[in-house]
């Protein structure tokens, strides 16, 4: 029976290979994604999992209000993880995280190497194998380095690297490190990820002082005791914090002003961060995700899915016409309903047997793509995950019961005396069929509208102008820059007539308060730079002046401000203002200058109040240099030389600042390309299934194209006739996926301080796109019936 099952379904397959090219091709690209996706997710879900004991490890973070306004925050200090492990019953251990960068002396060769700070305990904590070196005791000296498996081969050629000495910059000379341990390299779902491990640094006098309860650069993890209760522990450790720190804040609070609470301490589930949005990766943690990306790409599998099945659906049961006679011929010879069924179920099983196979090929195929959609490192060894094999069979036997379920009822429901007398016909006006039509339809036009909104929204971010000129210009970093030492460097690289300018500045960005004659206080981005930096940049100056040498006093007395700042103290004549920094001596500064607002930051966060000094104790970070255009390559080539002439021990790393301000949108750039790729592939799904429901619809209306014809119906006519219900459909898919499409693209781009406008010409755009591929994939049918020789359709009838 089952052989003869197989059988029948596969001549099926060889008779009708249009039908099961389209159903095989739709099937296989929908269980690829949905393969892809489960992959994803699968990642996602195991992060961090892999640690002995992760259900004991905590991060201790925080919630504050300022100003009536509730803030979080991942990060801590010196005193949090001792004070709290000493003195809080529950707490097992303890280990402090942070990032930093240092130099690093490979021969005369100096680089930068990113690495963590870590206390003895990082081993204890974390479940990160050594290939060699004692875990208990590599980071005890103070002088002690472990390092990866890849930095092992790189510095050394070789993972036995125990014992040997790595060259590290402290101030101005290198300091031999020995390497005490080589760890494996860290694994691709980890949320700490490392090249390199030294000691963290504390002093007795950083683990004495109070103040330090206020001084937040890392990571703080905790073990608990087995035994130990999460809410009594966040209970104990809110009383010690408030009877331990109180004080402080109290005079802090005196010292330095400020409208916040004291805040509340608790701690956060280790395999919590990586997927949360508000807690996430940060402080030298990576790989930091937010659930609404897998979320947002299940939900396109599901659709590239549905879509397939709907194919499969309304495909078989059109063609349930061709196999009318065979069905009532199978009920006459005695074939029972329940043999009927089980054979179109087989039938589609095969479909999806071969879907599968092509799925799991596809799937190989596209993964370096997918994995640089979806920024992910996933390798073909995963697919044979226990779990992941598991979930891929419940698809299978999902898809294959999804898409033949419904046509094996309806199939096997046919009377046999309509169909052998050739009297059976599909009754009334097929609702189902042009309902899943109109389904596949409106998934396919709102991808294509939401890429469309996230297309435009891209272009708007990168290509608005951010209020200053970021062309040709150079950002060379070096640490700790005095302005006397910046002032010969900048005069050497000028004499090169590619230069055309220079200015320094801090590195990184700075941020601080102070407060204006009326001690309101205002937050701001704080810059440290020279007086060619406002020029250079071009930032416009809307009142004052600039910086000069020509008024010593700029260095020391003078500050330019930005509009924002100037709304925020609610100056009406700024110029003259003094801004005073209670917290260091009272210092007080004039405002000489105020420019226009500018993005000094990217476009996805707003404009806040920025301030411009020339201060003499506050060090430089980065040089800007401006090139003339077309003159990379040489320009390049004098800088390096010059920065290794004037910095020999110091790492030459260079970027542009017009790439940089893109990268910020790296994110935004990647969704653009995920969902035109889902917008491809479901319009291409659902015009294959459209272009064989045109097929066959020409099929059944052979007798009718011939006598219009006969009757003098043109080509064009008939064409039009055949399409036009098609396209009716279509437009019903549009009017439901407009407002749809609306609704989500407004919701997106709420995320966005600036944003561009949905227009009108957007959703048109789309919905004409939608209808000419709709219009060419069934009027090439259309036009091919309606070309085709009536009489001989007619004898045919």
């Amino acid at each position: 029976m089952f052989k003869n099952y197989l059988t029948i379904a596969w001549r099926n397959l060889k008779r009708n290979k249009i039908y099961a090219f389209i159903n095989i091709a739709g099937l296989s690209i929908g269980l690829a994604c949905a393969m892809l996706i489960l992959l994803y997710v699968k990642d996602e879900v195991s992060f961090d999992r892999f640690h002995n004991n992760v259900g004991n490890i905590y991060r201790i973070v925080s919630k504050n209000k300022y100003n009536g306004q509730e803030y979080k925050s991942t990060n801590t200090g010196f005193l949090q993880g001792s004070r709290f492990t000493q003195n809080v019953p529950g707490i097992k251990t303890f280990v402090r995280v942070q990032s930093g960068a240092e130099d690093i002396k490979t021969g005369t060769d100096v680089q930068s190497q990113d690495l963590l700070y870590v206390d003895s305990s990082f081993f204890n904590v974390f479940t990160f194998p050594l290939i060699a070196g004692n875990p208990q005791t590599c980071l005890k000296e103070p002088r002690s380095i472990v390092i990866s498996e890849d930095m092992a081969k790189k510095q050394f050629g070789t993972t036995d690297a125990v014992g040997k000495v790595i060259m590290i910059k402290e101030d101005s000379a290198f300091q031999p490190y020995k390497v005490t341990a080589v760890a494996r390299r860290s694994p691709q779902n980890s949320s700490i990820r490392f090249e390199a491990l030294l000691p963290f640094k504390e002093s007795a006098d950083d683990a004495r002082n109070n103040d330090n309860w206020y001084n937040f650069f890392l990571n703080t993890f905790v073990v608990l005791q087995p035994s130990a209760n999460l809410n009594t522990v966040n209970t104990e450790i809110q009383k010690f914090y408030v009877r331990d720190a109180g004080q402080t804040f109290k005079e802090m609070t005196e010292k330095y002003g400020g409208g916040g609470t004291m805040g509340e301490y608790f701690l956060q589930p280790y395999i919590d961060i990586h997927m949360n949005p508000e807690l996430g990766a940060q402080n030298g943690m990576v790989n930091g995700s937010n659930p609404t990306y897998a979320y947002i790409l299940s939900g396109i599998a599901l659709f590239v899915l549905l879509i397939a099945c709907i194919n499969f659906i309304n495909l078989t049961v059109a063609r349930s016409v061709k196999r009318a006679k065979e069905i009532g011929i199978r009920k006459v010879v005695g074939g029972e309903r329940k043999q009927l069924i089980l054979q179109f179920l087989g039938e589609s099983f095969l479909l999806c047997t071969i879907s599968f196979l092509m799925a799991i090929w596809l799937v190989i195929l596209v993964l370096p793509l997918f994995n640089n959609l979806a920024n992910k490192a996933l390798a073909i060894s995963y697919l044979l995950d226990a779990k992941l094999v598991g979930g891929y069979i419940i698809l299978y036997l999902l898809t294959g019961i999804l898409a033949g379920f419904y046509p094996a009822l309806v199939l096997s429901g046919y009377k046999p005396v309509d169909t052998l007398y050739s009297r059976f016909n599909i009754k009334g006006k097929n609702y189902l069929q042009k309902s899943l039509v109109v389904l596949q339809f409106t998934l396919a036009s709102f991808l294509i509208i939401a890429t469309f909104t996230i297309y435009t929204q891209f272009n708007y971010l990168t290509t608005e102008d951010l209020g200053y000129d970021d062309s040709n210009l150079v950002i060379l970093h070096k640490d700790r820059l005095k302005h006397t030492d910046a002032a010969l460097f900048k005069n050497e690289l000028l004499k090169n007539s590619n230069i055309l300018g220079v200015s320094a500045k801090n590195g990184g960005q700075w941020g601080t308060a102070a407060r204006n004659a009326i001690d309101t206080t205002i937050q701001f981005a704080y810059e440290t730079v020279d007086e060619h930096y406002i020029p250079l940049l071009k930032i416009p100056l809307l009142q004052g002046r600039n910086f000069s040498k020509d008024f010593p006093a700029d260095s020391t007395q003078s500050v330019i401000v930005n509009e924002s700042f100037v709304k925020k103290a609610g100056w009406k004549t700024p110029i003259g203002q003094t801004v005073n920094f209670w917290y260091n001596n009272n210092e007080t500064y004039t405002v000489i200058g105020v420019v226009k607002d500018y993005h000094f930051a990217s476009l996805n966060q707003k404009i806040g109040p920025q301030l411009f000094t020339m201060k003499n104790d506050n060090m430089y970070g980065d040089y800007y240099v401006k090139i003339k255009p077309g003159s990379a390559t040489a320009s390049l080539k004098w800088l390096r030389s010059k920065f290794k002439e004037f910095y020999p021990l110091s790492p030459y790393t260079y970027k542009f600042k017009d790439d940089d301000n893109k990268r910020a949108y790296d994110d935004v750039a990647k969704w653009k390309q995920i969902m035109l790729f889902s917008a491809f592939l479901t319009i291409f799904i659902s015009c294959i299934g459209l272009f064989g429901l045109s097929v066959l619809s020409a099929e059944k209306r052979t007798k009718e194209i011939g006598i219009r014809k006969v009757l003098g119906a043109s080509v064009n006519n008939v064409a039009a006739i055949l399409s036009k219900d098609f396209l009716k459909l279509v437009a019903i898919a549009l009017i439901v996926a407009v407002p749809a499409a609306y609704m989500a693209g407004d919701k997106w781009l709420q995320n966005y301080p600036y944003r561009i406008t949905q227009s009108w010409w957007l959703f048109a755009g789309a919905a004409l796109l939608v209808i000419m591929i709709a219009l060419i994939t069934v009027s090439f049918q259309a036009i091919k019936a309606a070309m085709a020789n009536p009489v001989k359709s007619l004898r045919t009838e």
